[in-house]
This record gives structure tokens, C-alpha cells and sequence, in this order.
């Protein structure tokens, strides 16, 4: 008796046939039908949790890959999108990943980075405070201040004049107050 095997694959569907002929030519024949399906969805490899950073140490996104039980390569789409606080360096960004296999089957996964800004300014320069003769009062120094996450940090100074016991004996009280873009103070107080 000889056997013979056939496999055809149409689609998703598997159609095996089998047939048996014995030695006069009498065949018997059997169809089997395996309908083939991709219904799980990928599985990525590694998830980035929420976190918390300050405005000058926000992370680059990871690259995230995804596994799947049927297709060798699983393609995996990035997209961030910001979403403005309630100052120039406090925001929201909503990083996502989107697995999908050849069968349309997706996995998704969103990340949170919350940004803040809460460190304040640092000055350059703090003008140390000083006693000197009545002709020999200095013009207030011009301070300057660095921030994390704000290039160009706005300085304001202030003078307030305290008189003593006659007119050529007093305290200049000189403050300076650096303030970031999201509210964040420093002060400097010079006597």
C-alpha cells in the first residue's frame, strides 16, 4: 500500500491531505482542515515606570522591544506628547509604545514623566556685607545668578536706607532676589 501526503495552505487555514492506495488502485482519501489563528497579542520586553525628575534631568526615552508568540521581528511605535504645567519647566510628558504583530494584534504601554522645577537659583556672586566711612559708600555690585533649568535668570535689586543717630550714620540693607521661571526664589541680603 503507498501513502501520499499533501499540504496546501491557503491563507490561515491549513489543508492537509491524505490518501491511501493499495496495490490494485483502490484509494481511500482524508482531508484535515487546521484553520490557523494569531489572536495573542506581543509582549514587550522591558515597561519604563512613572517617575519624577527635575526639569534638567529628564531622561531620553528608552528603546523598548516587544516579543511575540508567532512573528519573529514585532514592530514597536514611539510617540511622546507634552502636556504644559503650570510653569515654563513643570509639565507632563505621556511617552507611549505600541506593539503590533503581523496579525494587527497590539500591546500598548505609557509612561509618565512628571517634570518640576523646584530648585531655586544660585548666585554667582553674594556681596559680603561691609562697614565704611561716610565717603566711601560702593555702588551696589551687580549680581548675577544661575539656574537648573532657566538660562537667563532675571536679578532685582532692592535698597532700603536705615538712618542711625545723625546724618552720616546709617545702614544700607541691599537685597537681591533671583527668581526662576517657575517661581522659584533666591535672596541675598547685603548690610
Amino acid at each position: 500500500m503507498r501513502s501520499r501526503r499533501t499540504v496546501i495552505v491557503l491563507t490561515n487555514t491549513l489543508t492537509r491531505t491524505r490518501i491511501a492506495i493499495d496495490n490494485c488502485g483502490n484509494a481511500n482519501t482524508h482531508v484535515q482542515k487546521v484553520s490557523v489563528e494569531d489572536t495573542t497579542p506581543p509582549v514587550f520586553d522591558n515597561k519604563p515606570a512613572d517617575i519624577t525628575v527635575e526639569c534638567d534631568a529628564v531622561p531620553v526615552a528608552e528603546v523598548v522591544t516587544a516579543q511575540d508568540n508567532c512573528d519573529l521581528d514585532v514592530d514597536v511605535t514611539y510617540n511622546e506628547i507634552k502636556t504644559d504645567g503650570n510653569c515654563p519647566d513643570s509639565y507632563t510628558l505621556t511617552r507611549t509604545w505600541i506593539a503590533i504583530d503581523n496579525c494587527g494584534n497590539a500591546t500598548t504601554h505609557v509612561q509618565k514623566v512628571s517634570v518640576d522645577d523646584t530648585t531655586p537659583p544660585v548666585f554667582d556672586n553674594k556681596p559680603v556685607d561691609i562697614t565704611v566711612e561716610c565717603s566711601e559708600v560702593p555702588q551696589p555690585e551687580v549680581v548675577t545668578a544661575q539656574d537648573n533649568c532657566d538660562l537667563d535668570v532675571q536679578v532685582t535689586f532692592n535698597e532700603i536706607k536705615t538712618n542711625g543717630s545723625c546724618p552720616d550714620y546709617y545702614t544700607l540693607t541691599r537685597t537681591w532676589i533671583a527668581i526662576d521661571n517657575c517661581g522659584n526664589a533666591s535672596t541675598h541680603v547685603q548690610r
